[in-house]
C-alpha cells in the first residue's frame, strides 16, 4: 500500500494561529519547511458556512446542525503536520475534535491513518486527548496503536501545538 495521506481535519474550533511556545512533540521544523497558506494547501471538505478564514487563521466550528471540516489538496509520504488548537468549552460529549493523515480516498476499505483526538467531555469533566495509529484499516494492537493523555492543562484557556512528525521509519 503507498502511504500517501491527506491531512484532514474535522474540529469544533481550529485556528492556524501563532501558539504560546515550540510546536509539539519539541520539534520546531528547519527553515527548508514553510507554512502553506490555507487557500494555496487545502480546501473545504464539507460545512463552509462553519469557516472564517482571516489573515490566514482558519477557524471552524460547530452548532446544533453542522460543523465543518477541510483537507490537503496534496498527498505526503512524510513530513510535519502541526496546528494551533483551541477548543471549545462547555458541553461537548459525542463531539471529536481531530487532526489526522489518512488515506482513505484512496484505500477506502483498506486505509491507513494517524489521528490526534480530543474527545467530547461534559463541563465538570477534562479533555482527554487520544492518538491512533491504523494500519491497512485496522487499530489492532498488533499493526496500530490506540493511547489516551490526560492533559495537565485546560486546552480551552488558549492555543496550544499540536503535530504529527512523521518520519519514514518513525511517528511521533
Amino acid at each position: 500500500m503507498d502511504p500517501l495521506f491527506s491531512l484532514l481535519t474535522f474540529s469544533l474550533i481550529i485556528c492556524c494561529t501563532s501558539a504560546k511556545g515550540p510546536p509539539s512533540p519539541g520539534y520546531y521544523p528547519s527553515s527548508k519547511v514553510s507554512p502553506v497558506s490555507f487557500g494555496q494547501g487545502f480546501r473545504n471538505l464539507w460545512g463552509p458556512q462553519h469557516q472564517k478564514l482571516d489573515q490566514g487563521s482558519l477557524t471552524i466550528w460547530l452548532d446544533s446542525n453542522s460543523g465543518s471540516g477541510f483537507k490537503s489538496l496534496h498527498s505526503y509520504k512524510s513530513g510535519y503536520f502541526g496546528a494551533a488548537i483551541k477548543l471549545q468549552q462547555g458541553y461537548t460529549a459525542g463531539v471529536i475534535t481531530c487532526l489526522y493523515l489518512s488515506n482513505n480516498q484512496v484505500y477506502r476499505e483498506n486505509h491507513d491513518e494517524i489521528d490526534i483526538e480530543f474527545l467530547g467531555t461534559t463541563p465538570d469533566k477534562p479533555y482527554v486527548l487520544q492518538t491512533n495509529v491504523f494500519i491497512r484499516g485496522s487499530g489492532d494492537r498488533n499493526i496500530g496503536r490506540e493511547m489516551q493523555f490526560h492533559l495537565w492543562f485546560d486546552p480551552t484557556q488558549d492555543f496550544h501545538n499540536y503535530a504529527i512528525l512523521w518520519k519514514p521509519n518513525e511517528i511521533m
